[in-house]
């Protein structure tokens, strides 16, 4: 199964902007390990804009 190059670049563009990792060191990462760094992100910004 392939890995969907739109769906790649989100969590690329997502990683970086957040992170400011860049593209390579992303694309060195795992499928699993970017979709648990694209999670916790989604949990930083949601802590952040609660308050908390």
């Amino acid at each position: 199964m392939t890995y969907a190059l739109p769906r790649l670049r989100e969590e690329i563009a997502y990683i970086a902007y957040h992170f400011h990792w860049q593209r390579d060191e992303i694309l060195d990462l795992t499928h699993g390990e970017r979709q648990e760094w694209v999670t916790e992100i989604g949990r930083i910004n949601t802590r952040v804009n609660e308050g908390g």
